[in-house]
């Protein structure tokens, strides 16, 4: 929830004043008081970067008086010009000389008003391009343009000030920071934030309020808060109640409840009254394990407290009721949501019924359903999904294709969740057909799949031996840099190794290999077994390399006598010292396939020699059989490096005889 809409926009103030009479109000901003520091630094800023002033006469002259009049009034022309105009670049051509900047500030926050953002954006463009910026321009334009303002463009703005007091204005950075979290940028978010301090930035309140409220969007935000909070007080800054709300919220959002306690009764030892958002936000956090008699007393508490219980919170108490098994309080509760009016679109009814359907109670959970059909309850498609994966899960089928082939005929929203539920549905159905019209109608919507789609056509495609087609899925899912689950790829990769597509096999593996997380052990052996089988002796050899210690003994008979036989000669000997290298003693049969190996291909030769050299190094010998074929192909080498050969051959094996001889 955006806490925004409780405690107002944490904007610094900034106050413009002309010469009489003043032009119009800026917009409302934060009604919190800025400090010394920030006063001093936007002063300092204003002073260096507003370089039009008013021509005055001197005080004495009589006309002095009505220039200024003049003066004032063309500017407000000129403003009024801007802000009424419908093609911005004209009326700036027009009229921006006459302006100051503090009057493109206020044009700016007009459109802003207005929702005309890409008048908005012109304007700035304009105030960039003739060097009519001040501090409160940067951060009126990133705040006033919202989710409009894609993060990457407020970096680029941010980037671009070359005004280092107005680089590390917190009003400035609290904007940029504000738009990356806005957008789901936290990471980049904080990472930013730790460039602005070591540049000069000074953080207030509103900028670790900002910060925090971007925690509860990520996986370590209850960690990052936590440090943030510390921070704070490090700094000898004050927790007010906006951040005592926010981090409440975080500790919700994190599974946090004893901390969210915790901080409650902190914030109210302080001297800080709770309001609608702070119970709201302890009221979540009770709903994590269902504690329903804490959040009745909670509940008790604020209204006691003279607050009016409003939709969030009583939702929220709903969400309690429906995670503490409580369904007929619950069922009490959505009928006083219905009465006040707060039931009108689908989420209380989504709560209860998809507590019911996940506890059993299937036949209760569409009666929910059918009564918010029936009042027209406005839907996102979420009730529908909800209702889809329980029959799904209880193996009602039939009800499962039905219910999503209505919300086809009637809806023409969809997202990504509802559209996954029903894919599910017709898979789990076998209705090809209604999955591939389903498919077409996410191309046209332009909604991208996410994980679980990819996930729910993969193992679709497997039951229905499209190996091919969930291997081309696997790919496109791998492409937009989605992570496959393990257990799909192995049970992909085996088929695949099974009806003989080894190379395609291999591509699975290595999208896991390459992947961040680290990989089930068998899956090693298992590939190289696909590999020998598909004769691609190149790959295994590189598989085994990697993984030698992985593998079996009887996995590495196989890949080691088929390499010999079949693999590329020319790696051979590589193959050779892989295997020794992984602890296993060569047996005199391996030497004796990849000598004979050499011996058919005379150009061979000096490999061959290499290996014997390397075979003498290493303590090993050939056996009676294979010296005899050397022998009988001594013309191949020269009768004397032959008789070199075999003289290093023959006292390796009488060392060895000896060093037996010895140990008995």
């Amino acid at each position: 929830m955006d806490i925004s809409h409780v405690f107002g926009h944490r904007l610094h103030s900034v106050f413009f004043t002309l010469s009489p009479p003043p032009p119009p109000p800026p917009l409302p901003f934060s009604s919190r008081p800025i400090t010394n520091s920030q006063s001093t630094s936007t002063n300092s800023v204003s002073t260096t970067t507003t370089t039009r002033t008013l021509r005055t006469q001197p005080q004495d002259s009589p006309k002095s008086k009505e220039y200024i009049s003049v003066s004032h009034k063309s500017r407000q022309s000129a403003l009024l010009d801007i802000q009424q105009s419908s093609d911005i670049q004209l009326a700036l051509q027009r009229s921006g000389d006459m302006l100051q900047v503090q009057d493109f500030n206020i044009v700016m926050r007009q459109l802003g008003k207005q929702n005309r953002f890409k008048d908005l954006s012109q304007v700035f463009e304009w105030m960039q391009q003739h060097g009519e910026l001040n501090f409160a321009s940067y951060s009126s334009y990133i705040k006033l343009m919202g989710k409009n303002l894609h993060p990457n463009k407020a970096l680029e703005i941010y980037n671009g000030i070359e005004d280092r007091l107005i680089k590390v204005n917190p009003s400035v950075c609290n904007s940029v920071l504000g738009c990356l979290n806005r957008n789901g940028k936290i990471e980049k978010s904080f990472e930013l934030f730790r460039h602005m301090k070591h540049d000069g930035l000074v953080p207030d309140v509103v900028t670790y309020s900002t910060l925090l409220s971007g925690c509860a969007k990520v996986q370590d935000g209850y960690t990052k808060a936590t440090e943030l909070v510390q921070e704070l007080k490090h700094k000898g800054l004050q927790m007010d109640s906006v951040i005592y709300g926010t981090i409440i919220s975080v500790c919700a959002s994190c599974n946090q409840c004893k901390e969210a306690e915790r901080y409650f009764n902190q914030m109210k030892i302080e001297g800080h009254v709770p309001n609608v958002f702070h119970y709201s936000s302890l009221l979540n956090a009770y709903s994590v394990d269902g504690n329903y008699e804490k959040a009745e007393e909670i509940f008790k508490e604020m209204k006691s407290a003279g607050l009016v219980p409003n939709k969030v919170v009583l939702t929220t108490l709903l969400k309690v009721y429906v995670r503490g098994g409580l369904f007929e309080k619950a069922r009490v509760l959505l009928n006083e949501l219905e009465a006040l009016g707060y039931a009108e679109e689908e989420m209380p009814y989504c709560l209860l019924m998809d507590a019911l359907s996940k506890a059993g109670k299937i036949d209760e959970a569409k009666l929910v359903f059918t009564e918010m059909k029936t009042r027209n309850v406005k839907t996102d498609g979420y009730a529908y999904s909800i209702m889809i994966s329980a029959f799904c899960r209880y193996g009602l089928l039939d009800d499962a294709k039905q219910l999503a082939s209505e919300f086809e005929a009637k809806y023409e929203k969809y997202d990504v969740v509802t559209l996954n539920t029903m894919l599910c549905a017709y898979c789990r159905t076998r209705e090809m057909e209604n999955v591939m019209n389903l498919m077409k109608k996410m191309d046209k919507l332009a909604i991208n799949p996410d994980r679980n789609t990819f996930h729910i056509l993969i193992k679709y495609f497997v039951k229905e031996k499209l190996y091919m087609l969930a291997f081309k899925t696997l790919q496109d899912m791998h492409n937009r840099g989605q992570q496959p689950d393990e257990e799909i790829c192995s049970n992909l990769m085996f088929h695949l190794g099974k009806t003989g597509a080894h190379s395609e096999a291999y591509t699975v593996y290595n999208m896991l290999r390459y992947s961040k997380k680290p990989m089930c052990k068998d899956l090693h052996e298992k590939v190289l077994y696909i590999l020998i089988a598909g004769r691609l002796y190149k790959d295994a050899y590189v598989v085994f390399k990697d993984n030698a210690r992985l593998i079996s003994r009887p996995a590495l008979k196989r890949f080691s006598s088929s390499f010999m036989s079949f693999g590329n000669i020319n790696l051979i000997n590589d193959v050779m010292k892989a295997i020794h290298n992984s602890g296993y003693k060569i047996g005199q049969g391996l030497f004796s396939m990849a000598i004979t190996r050499y011996i058919a291909q005379p150009e061979k030769k000096d490999l061959l020699l290499q290996l014997l050299e390397w075979m003498s190094g290493q303590g090993y010998v050939v056996d009676p059989s294979t010296r005899n074929l050397i022998l009988k192909n001594s013309d191949m080498f020269g009768r004397q490096q032959t008789a070199e050969i075999l003289s290093k051959q023959h006292m390796m094996s009488r060392t060895l005889k000896i060093k037996e001889t010895s140990k008995r």
